[in-house]
């Protein structure tokens, strides 16, 4: 190794609709280069292996557990977290919804059941219950909000909120109101 040459692989992961250079390890997963080398911490990190859900981002628009993935796969790829999800200020609809139904209880779970929660919705998945159930499924809450939760998304859809995620484009649920 020359002097002054760090090791590591160079990539540019487009976080939350800006482009962010990091030098990293090629083993470091999208979930540790989100935390600790951006210090994005709304991400949470619970089991690790892919089974609980709370590491939940958006990748290109879709849902993914980003302790599973690698961050140098997402060279030049657009990343959403929830930090991404606020404007100007103002919630997101879905984080409003879950304020609104009360869809957190301890809160741990919650970054990763929102960003699900419009994976959910921009894919046109809330039609009942048990739909929303079967593709949340993937997301765990020790506390049992599970009925808030549900509550909460079918309201988003029911409203045909705007479902827009910074960098993934804009899509509706439940219909465009223009």
């Amino acid at each position: 190794m020359t002097a002054g040459h760090s090791p590591g692989v160079e990539v540019t992961l487009r976080v939350n609709g800006q482009a962010r250079p990091l030098r990293l390890e090629s083993r470091v997963t999208l979930l540790d280069a989100l935390r600790e080398h951006l210090g994005l911490t709304g991400t949470k990190k619970g089991c690790d292996q892919g089974a609980c859900g709370a590491c939940t981002v958006l990748l290109d628009g879709e849902s993914v557990v980003s302790c599973l993935v690698l961050a140098v796969q997402c060279d030049g790829r657009e990343v959403t977290t929830v930090e991404g999800l606020s404007s100007d200020g103002r919630l997101h609809p879905v984080q409003q919804a879950f304020v609104r139904h009360d869809g957190f209880q301890c809160g741990y779970c919650t970054p990763g059941q929102i960003m699900s929660a419009i994976a959910l919705l921009r894919a046109g998945r809330a039609g009942s219950d048990d739909e929303i159930r079967e593709f949340m499924s993937g997301n765990l809450c020790r506390c049992g909000a599970y009925p808030n939760i549900v509550a909460a998304i079918r309201d988003v859809a029911a409203q045909g909120d705007q479902v827009e995620v910074v960098g993934a484009g804009r899509a509706t649920a439940g219909g465009d109101r223009s």
